[in-house]
């Protein structure tokens, strides 16, 4: 009878264990993967679409008769 008990302790800490500790880990970690995956999706659709208009508009980037750079002198 006590060996009964004590197999049945040993599964429910089993159960408990795999069902509040590595399942919610599991979840977790395909939504970080889920995210990252969007993340990169983003940044290369970013960079795909800043390389077609910086090749798009070649202009000359020099500067331009009027532009003025403020600076402040700092003394020491």
């Amino acid at each position: 009878m006590l060996k009964i008990i004590i197999w049945g302790c040993v599964l429910y800490l089993l159960y408990k264990f795999v069902f509040d500790l590595v399942v919610p880990i599991g979840k977790a970690t395909s939504e970080m993967k889920q995210k990252i995956n969007a993340m990169q999706q983003e940044q290369q659709q970013f960079s795909s679409n800043n390389h077609q208009s910086a090749s798009g508009s070649k202009h000359n980037t020099s500067n331009e008769e009027g532009e003025y750079i403020d600076f402040e002198e700092v003394k020491k």
